[in-house]
């Protein structure tokens, strides 16, 4: 990014409250000549939220389809920049394994029986094995000295790492080996699982009998209203009874006005909604047309979606040939990064003499004024006498 001051503490603003979660359900407008760094500020927030936070971007051409129709592509966006915590509590075994035997019947036919013993710092349990509990430690290849967490519910089981008591038990381990301590307390705990989806995944597992194959393919195909309705009537139960919580994201629509009307209308109705994240939309354009109408309206957006939103304006500058030239010349014998950073410094003079476009001379003030890394050295070597501390002629003086 080059200069953008204002835009760039607007976007910080913007990304601290969504942050705090005092914005949902708010619009945001990017607007500036193209060139200027929306996009990049988009992308910035999107970075600086996180993995918790959900971001989708698309780009207003996106929801015109043979497949969907539009207000389906744009409910389904907002439905992906919405998301859920889930909390749930679950039983888990954990413990140093002491031992697993495992009884193979002589015949070679049969199920396979067995025992595991389990220990921790305070108390220690034999449980006996079936079939698929065998498979499963064999296929994590579990040993005597590995400590394990069994989930009860799933019969999942995780491999946490080697016990410290067993690190003398080979001379030489791979690098992948870690040692653990052995757990304290009892065998059996209870273990909160945080998950985290959006609602549009909630949405499409449950719009057909095998759902989640479908959020792997992209099929999604159009969802009905009653199913969403009901998904968000049991998240609200869920989150009275503490066990979800609501995470509205980023919903990042550049090129706004290639939306018609239609699609401004639903935007309204869909910001007023409970369920609604931060909408950050990008234009390029001045007072354009609506889509959809024969009337014009500033960023080809209604006077009553413009109402609500909070508008970013970036500025552009604009530089005459001769003051093109002149910087591409300085970025040749200086620095590309000490060129472009004239930019801004040269249209904010350009800004205080009231002139429409920067010339040589904005250029040659801003580069009398800032000095690049060569002539700051050769400033340096001749009045460095000048400076409380010289330490060039300090190990000069030891070298001699």
């Amino acid at each position: 990014m080059v200069g953008q001051l204002a835009p760039r503490r607007a976007a910080g603003l913007i990304l601290e409250m969504i942050k705090d979660g005092q914005i949902a359900g708010r619009a945001v407008l990017i607007a500036g000549q193209p060139g200027t760094g929306k996009t990049a500020i988009a992308m910035g927030i999107a970075q600086s939220l996180g993995p918790d936070t959900p971001f989708t971007a698309m780009a207003g051409s996106e929801i015109f389809s043979l497949e969907m129709s539009k207000t389906e592509a744009l409910s389904q966006a907002f439905r992906k920049a919405i998301g859920v915590r889930i909390k749930e509590e679950t039983e888990i075994i954990e413990g140093e394994v002491v031992e697993i035997q495992i009884d193979r019947p002589a015949t070679g036919t049969g199920a396979k029986v067995g025992k595991l013993t389990l220990k921790t710092t305070e108390m220690e349990t034999i449980y006996d094995l079936g079939t698929k509990m065998i498979e499963s430690l064999s296929k994590e290849r579990v040993q005597a000295g590995d400590v394990i967490t069994i989930d009860k519910a799933t019969g999942k089981i995780s491999k946490l790492g080697r016990s410290f008591t067993r690190a003398r038990d080979y001379d030489a381990m791979g690098a992948q080996t870690q040692f653990v301590q052995c757990p304290e307390g009892e065998l059996q705990k209870r273990k909160e699982v945080v998950h985290t989806v959006s609602l549009h995944e909630i949405d499409v597992i449950n719009s057909r009998t095998q759902g989640f194959l479908a959020l792997f393919s992209g099929d999604t195909g159009e969802i009905k209203s009653e199913v969403r309705e009901q998904i968000n009537a049991k998240v609200s139960e869920w989150r009275e009874e503490g066990k979800a919580e609501i995470i509205p994201g980023v919903l990042f629509i550049d090129e706004v006005h290639m939306l018609d009307i239609e699609c401004f209308s639903f935007l309204n109705r869909a910001l007023e909604s409970d369920l609604s994240p931060v909408l950050i939309m990008a234009t390029n354009r001045g007072i354009t047309r609506i889509r959809g109408t024969n009337y014009q309206s500033p960023h080809g957006i209604p006077i009553d979606m413009l109402d609500r939103l909070l508008i970013i304006h970036f500025w552009y500058v604009e530089l005459s040939e001769e003051a093109h030239t002149v910087l591409t010349r300085i970025g040749q014998e200086t620095s590309l990064r000490y060129a472009i950073q004239l930019i801004s410094t040269a249209g904010l003079v350009c800004r205080k003499r009231r002139g429409t476009e920067v010339q040589v001379e904005d250029i040659k003030r801003v580069y009398s004024l800032f000095l690049d890394e060569s002539r700051s050295s050769q400033y340096m070597k001749e009045y460095q006498d000048s400076f409380l501390f010289n330490e060039t002629q300090s190990s000069q003086m030891d070298i001699s």
